[in-house]
This record gives C-alpha cells, structure tokens and sequence, in this order.
C-alpha cells in the first residue's frame, strides 16, 4: 500500500528568482530493510547485513560529508546509509564523492546498504514549519535508526554517528536501543586498535578547522568562480569553452592545455588547443578538471615552448620567457570548474631544510605530489618529522579563492621511499588501481580442485557441448611460463579439400555466474594488471591459472569459432560459433613454435615435453602433424593479412622490452629487447579474424546492444609532424585514407637504416586515435568501423581471462546462438555503454600503470651503474625530434625514449674534440628547417639532422619527491659506415639475453606473460607482428619531451 503526500522545494531559477516547487511523494511500507535479521520478509537483495553483527551503524548527513573514507574502512561494517544522508552528500560534495558512495554500496566485500527512508511510511519525517534544513536532515536520520531498531524487533542495538553534541543531548536518551553518539567517541570506544581511523579523523578534523579559519581571510589569490548558471550560459553562446585541463607534466608551472569541444562557428577558428599559461590563470583547477575557459584577446595569446625541459616541471619564470615559441595559439584562462576529477595522490614530505621556514607550532605542511602536474597540498600533521624519508597518500578536500595551495588530509603511509614494493604501490595508487585480495565470499563461489577432490567435467554439460578431444589436434602458442592461456587453435583438412581453421577460447562465463561477487569483482577491476614483475588477475587463481587456463593435456570448456575455407584462396565459405570440449594437445612457446616452422638447424635440440612419453616413430609422427599445423596456420594467417592489408590496414612499429630478473629476483640482469617472430604474426591474425566474426554475428542480432570496439578515423592536423620528417628524409606521406597511408609507410624504407620506417611507423602511432568499447546503440552505424584494422566490425573475445568486456561478448554471443535475451546476459544500451566507458577508462589505467613499471625498471637497472665506467650505459641511439636546444633519442636497444641536449641550462653547448669526443663549452647553437647546429667557441661544431644516430650515455636523475627518470647524453655522432656495427653487436647480444629470457621463463611459471607476445595477443590491432599501438601511443603522449598537450 502507498500513501500519496507532498514535498515543498524551495529553489533558485536561473535568473536568480525564488521559486516553490511542490512535489508528490509516494510512501510505501515494503522499503526493504537489507537485514540477515529481518523477521518481516522483506525483499532481499544482492547484498545483506549480517546476523553476526554487534550493532548496526546510521551515519548523520556531516559524518558521511566528512568521513566517507574512515566509513570505507574494513573495520566498520553493518552501514546504513539513509536516503537523506545520501542526498545530503550529492548536493553537498558532488558527483564525485556520489560516485564513491554508490561504488562502496556496490562492494560485496563491504556489509553497507541504502535504506530509502524518505519513501518508508513510517520511516518518513515531514519537514515542519520553521525547522532548519540540516535539523530536519538530523531528524529524518534518527527517525530511520528508530525505525530499523522497532523493525528488527530489538534484536540489535543501533548506533547513530554524529559530529554535532546538540544531537546527542537532544536524541541521545530518547528511544532504549538507539544510541546516538559522537564520531570520535565511537571510535575511541568500539576501535581504539584501529589506527589509521584515528589518525583520518584526526587529519580531517583538523583541515576542516582550518578550512574555516581561512574562509575568514580577505586576501584573495585566485578570483572567485563563475555560478553554474552563468557558465551554461556562456558555454551555449560560444562565450565559453569546456574542456578536460592538461596540465604538461615537464613545465607544469607553466603550461596547461584545454582541448576545444566546441563546434559552433563563432570558435570554428580553434583548431588546436586552449594554451592556460601559469597558474594563475589556472584558477585552481587540477589536472583532469572538467573546466570552462574564455579565450583572452588575440594581442595576449602565446606560444608554447620549443625548447626541452628539465622534466621535473619546476621551469623558472625567467628561463621560460627567454626560451623560444611556437607562433602564437588561442590562449585563455579558467573561469568556473564543472567537476572535480580529486583522486588519492601519492605525495612526500618536505625535507627538513625545506620546512625550516615554517612555524614551530603550525603543524600546517605543504606536501609535495610524485604527479608533477598536481600542485602542492596543505595538510594537517604531526607526523611530518616521522615520515620525512617516506611516501604517503593524501586527498584534496578543498581549495578556496583566499588560499595559494588546496586543502587536504592526510590518509596513510605507503612505506620508505626508494624500496621496491613502496614504488610499486605509488604507482598503483597514482593510477587508481585497488587489487584486494579476493574475498571469502568470492572465493567460495570457485568450483574446487585439490589433490583430495580433483575437479572434474560434468557428464550433463559434455553431452551439451561438441566434443573436438579427438577429432581435432588443438595447441597453444604462447610466451615461455605463461599460466593465463586464453587461446588455442587448429587447422585439419575436411571433405572436398578444403580447411578447417579453429580458434578455441576458455569458456570463463561457464564458471563466471553474472551478479556472482566474483562477477562484480571482476567487473570493478575490468582487467589483468601487468607490471614489470608481477601481476594482479581479473579471475581467482583457481580460473585464471588452472580451470579456465588452456593448458596441455586437459580437458577444458571453451568457445570455438570454427571457419571453413578454401583449399586454394583461404575464402571463408562457412563459419560456426558454439560451446565445445577440447583438450590442448601442445602448449609451445613462440620461440618453439618458430623454431619448428623454420625447421633445418633451427629444429634440432627444440624439445616438447608432451611427446615425451611417445616412442621415436610415434614421437616423429606427431612432430609432423604439429609442423604441418604449423605451416598451414601460417599460409591462411599471410592470406588474411593480405587480404586486410589490401583493405587499408595498418602495420605499425614498436620496440618491447622485457624485464629480466636476477636468479635471486631481488635485482634485474638485463632489459632484453624482444625479437618479433612470425609465428607472433601468425596467433595475432587468427585472433583478429576471431575477434572480427564474432563482432559481426553479434551485431546482426543486437544491433542496438553489441559491445564493440570501435577506432575512429585519426585528424589529419595529427600527421602534420609525420609528413615533416617524412619530407626530410624525400619521402611522401598521403594520409587521405588508411589504406593510402599504409602504402605511404611501406614505401618509405631508407635502404641504409631500416630504423628509419620503424620510427616512422612510430610516428604515425602519435596521429592515431585511441580504439574504445561501445554499444552499438551509442553512436551511429558508420561510426562503428575500426580505421587500423580496417574491418567494419570488431570487438574482443579472444582473452575472457583478462579481460572483462570479453566475458561480456561471451555472454552476448552465447545469448544469442541459444536463443536467449534475458538482460542479466545482454544488458540493454545504456547501462553496456557504462560499462564499456568503465572498462575504458580502467584499460588506460592498466596501459599505464605497464608503461611506468617498465620506466622504474629502466631506471633501477642504471641506477647502481657507473655511466662513465659501464660500458651498458652507452648505447645507440637514433633522433626522432628536433627541439630549439636538444633532439629526442631512442635507443632501441633498451627501448628507451628522452632528451639529449645540445645546450644544456647554462648556457653551454656541445663541440666534437679532436677524438671525436663531445663535450660542453661556451657558444651558441642555430635552428634549421631539418637540423639543428651547435656553433662552440672552441672544438668542431655538431650538426644534428632527423634520423641521425648519436652514442649517447645513459644515467639516472634521481628525485626525492619524484620517480628516478633515466636521461640521455650524447658522447659522440654515429657515421653512416658505423651505424650499422653497434646494432649488429647489439643484436648478438639482444639474442644472448633472449635465449636466457626464454630458459628463466621455462623455468619459472609464475612470471607475469613476456610483455612483446601478450600485447601482440591482447591488443593485436594496427600491429601483425610489431606489438600494441596502444602501448606506443600511451608512451609516446605521456613524454615529456614531446611537450605534448596531452602529456
């Protein structure tokens, strides 16, 4: 039954006018509760509060404002979270803090719950006449822990959390069983182990204090933002522009950029960036804001700056005013915020000499971020001495027009700065990655299998499936030690002489129930974490490395896309989709596969262990059978890809490098370049034909709610940069289409340095733009074609081990060849478009979180190296860019990209000595169209052009606040005749340490997938063989040196 009653709103029009709204307001009694301890059958959802309990936990609208993080704590459980406190929190904080409400209330692992206590009839508090608005709220949520105590009949005592004194003198004896109780008493009694709760209240408490003191001051530094009526406004007229702020990491005190998102003619003239130039002008907005900008008059617009930074961001005023500019682009200035993007920061305390400036008895503290684009935050501590050498997460809680620097609170210590694992967890945590451990609850969910009870097929779900154990030869291919095996495939003759090509995928939603907890971990973490040196999995260990796993000599579930095809021209004449049994014959590494392809010497000594028990005719036998799978792979994957090819797609370049461990593992031996092999070309087109035909059967029968993976056309201004080197070394680039660009890249081979098209290719990664998931019902049909691989359908369904959109094609495929629509496995537009801008946005998080562990490797690999004595410390290197007082180096040998200057910050620049050697002295240096010459007072001068190879020395900058950052001198040039005897060495020995990659990785199953050969599988598209766009384009943007606005 409901009840029909109204609620009076008193609101602002946009002309600032009072307005009454009355609203209807419908109570019902069958609100459930979420209790274990219900006895009144309410509706139960997915989540409960325990029976187990001791108390229940209603925190008061201030306690969920304020200390939403200390509720997040394990510790505390047994939440109720009323609607007004819920509401109270959106209005008050915004949709960030909403989001990570909503985000906890999600968490399996946490026993919290949403009461609607505005909706329950007799949970319901009617405002009264000249009632406060915040006593009102306080009321509503004492009514609701009033309500839950009569509810559960008494059979659990319920705690109200307040900040307010007034509330528990008014409430705190009114109802027996209702205890209404200050935030800080209730931890200091039921928690007082609880460390970091204490020390969070204890931080927040006190910023707040201050906060207050200082909205008292009159001194302005920042003017006052715009309201949000006025932006929306100006932002309709084209007065304004909003856009995502970018601060540049490398001069962050000095550049920031806004992308233009608007497309009315009166700004049809932007078509680059908004330059921010300073702080100031900022107005307080923190890289990744939603901001709105006006453009200054064109007598004030800027340049941005051409000359290589120091990388640390910290550029002084007067260096930058004498360092020369691009012309001058639309400049502006921040004036209102639309959202907040406050995330956790890793930051470092000042050093002891830093802090000598400031007040004994002020326990205020500028701490500094490891994120250079973040500024400075002003927490609250007494810690500050403790934790000199240590890192530390903090949060910004508010930064007001009177105050140089936000305000934030101190949350917890990472550990000593310098150490391994604590570096690990800063980037972690700087790129919002949260890997628990799984929960009891989730694992439970796992099917067993352990020496005692072996897990074992089910008779029922066999006969359902098609059995392909003895019909088929299936093997795997992947990198040595790999456990996560998400593919296999096959290849047999069938009636007519025509083929049999299958690829067989791990059918992980067999176990992975949707709405199971694990299914929502799963969803939450989106993917598989790969670091360096480790990694975190998106499936419990028991999936992802055993019964998921397609692993040698069992038997497995999986998904198979079967095709058959010409004998002759590979055409596809059929294709069938469907559940199967299998059982991987072979697990072969790359190089095994590879060797045997190659056959003659390269064959001999190749060992596999599954034909060990065979005797020598059998073993012979199979061995051919395994070759001749091999090679047929091969001819259709060369078919396929021509086929592509000839359609517009995309081979683009990249140099991978892996990280080897010392036999210890407490120290790295080498960085091992990695080798592309075409038996790496070979897997990755046979998951792309996969991937592709997938796609399409989907998106025929959900044409409104496929997930797919779409990669839009690039801007051509993207390329400009492209062309410019191109032209220099007398190549054409014509980017009119994919295909015609793809032709431009293959004819720009220099016969002398094939690194030249490599970089190239590189280059034209920067233009690209990046490929994302969506719901076909979110954009329009002529938007749904992938421009690098040029198929006019894609998605990913190749790797459900790692990747959770592939579970959800899983799901969407198998819905539909089982004639199933149910929304639990085929959720309608809105709520897959969601998802897919989740596992986006987590997919970068992931690139990046790789892309910075290899960095911290590099630079701890040179770190305890001599550069002047190591002769691993100069190597080749080739210039990509040219700057006003540097170029840009790769060195392909250790895949590394940065700065080489040829005027360094006093002022001095390179001269060549008589033996060659570069060193620095007094003189100038000149810019040329396509070079770029030192002019020494003494010595020969150094001219440097696009592509040409220098001998640089590597060392490493080390930081106290920052990561350590590897930098590049060049010693000498690099003649045409020599250029071609280092990268010879380099290759012997970049296949020494290849060799002993592949014996450690044999050996050690548990390392984490060979980075080169995962990306070829996991992100295979614009890439045959040469690795993941993506990685390149990630890289490539966040460098510094490249001055990107991006970056």
């Amino acid at each position: 039954a409901t009840t029909r009653t109204e609620k009076v709103l008193h609101l602002r029009s946009q002309r600032g006018h009072g307005v009454r709204v009355r609203r209807e307001l419908y109570l019902r009694q069958d609100v459930a509760c979420s209790s274990a301890l219900c006895l009144a059958q309410c509706d139960r959802g997915p989540k409960l509060l325990g029976a187990n309990l001791t108390h229940y936990l209603v925190p008061g609208c201030t306690v969920v404002q304020e200390f939403l993080e200390i509720l997040e704590l394990p510790e505390l459980q047994g939440l109720v979270f009323t609607q007004t406190s819920c509401n109270a929190l959106q209005h008050a904080k915004g949709r960030r803090h909403y989001n990570r409400l909503r985000s906890l209330l999600k968490d399996m692992r946490k026993e919290c719950v949403m009461f609607a206590n505005e909706f329950q009839r007799f949970a319901y508090c009617a405002r009264e006449p000249g009632e406060t608005p915040e006593a009102w709220k306080t009321r509503s949520v004492y009514q609701a822990a009033v309500w839950y105590y009569d509810h559960l009949v008494g059979q659990i005592p319920i705690v109200m959390l307040t900040e307010d004194p007034e509330d528990v003198r008014r409430y705190g004896a009114a109802t027996p069983g209702v205890f209404v109780m200050l935030f800080l008493d209730y931890l200091q009694n039921f928690w007082p182990d609880v460390q970091m709760a204490h020390e969070l209240y204890a931080s927040i408490h006190q910023m707040l204090q201050e906060s207050k003191s200082q909205g008292l001051s009159s001194k302005r530094e920042f003017p006052e933002h715009l309201s949000q009526e006025v932006l929306e406004a100006g932002i309709k007229s084209s007065r304004y522009i909003k856009g995502i702020l970018s601060v540049n990491k490398h001069r962050a005190q000095l550049e920031a950029f806004v992308r233009c998102q608007v497309s009315d003619s009166k700004q049809a003239e932007l078509q680059s960036d908004v330059l921010v130039p300073g702080v100031k002008a900022r107005n307080r907005a923190v890289h990744g804001d939603m901001v709105v900008v006006e453009l200054l008059p064109r007598a004030e617009w800027h340049g941005r700056a051409t000359g290589l930074s120091g990388g640390d961001g910290t550029d002084e005023r007067a260096e930058e005013e004498a360092a020369p500019k691009t012309e001058p682009m639309p400049t502006g200035r921040v004036v209102g915020i639309l959202q907040r993007n406050w995330r956790d920061y890793v930051a470092t305390f000042p050093s002891v000499d830093e802090m000598m400036g400031q007040s004994a008895k002020s326990q205020k503290v500028l701490v500094v971020p490891w994120d250079f684009r973040v500024p400075k935050i002003r927490i609250s501590t007494n810690q500050s001495q403790a934790l000199q050498d240590y890192r530390v997460v903090v949060r910004i809680d508010s930064w007001e027009a009177t105050s140089q620097y936000p305000n934030g609170h101190f949350v917890r210590v990472l550990g000593r700065a310098g150490e391994l694992e604590t570096e690990v967890a800063a980037l972690l945590v700087e790129n919002a990655i949260s890997v628990l451990p799984f929960s009891e609850a989730q694992l439970r969910e796992m099917p067993v299998d352990s020496p005692e009870t072996p897990w074992r097929m089910d008779g029922e779900e066999v006969a359902r499936r098609c059995d392909l154990r003895s019909s088929h030869l299936i093997f795997s291919v992947d990198p040595p030690g790999c456990e996560d095996v998400d593919d296999a495939l096959s290849v047999k003759t069938v009636a007519g002489g025509n083929l049999e090509l299958g690829v067989h995928i791990a059918d992980v939603t067999h176990f992975l129930r949707p709405h199971s907890h694990t299914d929502l971990e799963a969803r939450v973490r989106a993917t598989t974490y790969y670091l360096a040196d480790r990694r975190f999995d998106m499936l419990p260990s028991v999936l992802s490395g055993n019964l998921c796993s397609l692993l040698g000599g069992v038997d497995r579930y999986a998904v198979s896309v079967r095709w058959e095809l010409d004998g002759d021209t590979y055409e596809v004449k059929r294709v069938w989709y469907g559940r199967t049994v299998i059982r991987s014959s072979y697990k072969l590494s790359y190089e095994t596969a590879q060797a045997l392809l190659d056959g003659g010497a390269a064959a001999q000594g190749v060992t596999i262990p599954e034909l060990d028990a065979f005797d020598d005719g059998t073993r012979q036998e199979r061995l051919r059978e395994l070759v001749w799978a091999l090679g047929r792979l091969t001819d259709v994957a060369r078919a396929m890809r021509a086929r592509r090819t000839e359609e517009g797609g995309l081979e683009l370049e990249s140099v991978e490098v892996r990280v080897q461990m010392s036999e210890s593992r407490d120290s790295i031996a080498d960085l091992v370049p990695q080798q592309p092999l075409e038996v790496h070309e070979t897997v990755a087109e046979c998951m792309i034909a996969a991937n592709h035909w997938v796609a399409r059967r989907v998106a025929q029968a959900l044409p409104g709610r496929a997930l797919l993976r779409h990669h839009p056309p690039p801007r051509h201004e993207f390329f400009e940069e492209l062309k410019a080197c191109a032209a220099a070394m007398g190549f054409h680039i014509d980017t009119s289409s994919n295909k015609a660009l793809a032709e431009s890249l293959d004819n720009a081979v220099d016969p002398n340095d094939p690194l030249i098209n490599k970089m190239l290719r590189s280059m034209a990664v920067h233009a690209m733009s990046n490929a994302l998931y969506f719901s076909t019902g979110s954009l329009p049909a002529d938007q749904h074609y992938h421009y690098g691989l040029a198929l006019d359908h894609y998605t990913h369904f190749t790797s459900p081990i790692r990747r959770y959109a592939d579970v959800m094609v899983h799901r969407q495929l198998l819905a539909v060849l089982e004639a199933k629509g149910a929304p639990e496995t085929t959720p309608l537009n809105t709520e897959l478009q969601e998802l897919c801008e989740h596992i986006n946005e987590r997919n970068r998080a992931a690139q990046q979180v790789q892309k910075e562990s290899i960095e911290l490797f590099q630079s701890l690999f040179f770190r305890d190296k001599d550069p002047e004595q190591d002769d691993r410390c100069v190597e080749d290197g080739i210039v990509y860019s040219l700057r006003a007082d540097g170029v840009l180096v790769h060195v392909p040998r250790y895949g590394l990209k940065g700065a080489a200057y040829l005027k360094n910050k006093d002022g001095l620049v390179v001269s060549v000595g008589t033996d060659d050697v570069c060193e620095f002295v007094p003189g100038c240096i000149t810019r040329g169209k396509n070079h770029i010459t030192t002019q020494p007072s003494v010595g020969r001068s150094l001219t440097v052009r696009l592509f040409d190879h220098l001998m640089v020395r590597i060392y490493v900058q080390s930081r106290r606040a920052h990561a350590d950052t590897i930098r590049l001198e060049v010693t000498r040039m690099v003649t045409r005749m020599e250029q071609h005897r280092p990268r010879d060495k380099m290759s012997e020995a970049a296949s020494a340490s290849t060799n002993a990659a592949v014996a450690e990785g044999q050996q050690d199953s548990s390392m984490p997938r060979n980075a080169r050969a995962d990306m070829v599988r996991e992100e295979s598209e614009f890439s045959q063989s040469k690795g993941c766009l993506y990685d390149i384009l990630e890289d490539i943007r966040e460098l510094a040196l490249m001055d990107a606005t991006t970056a």
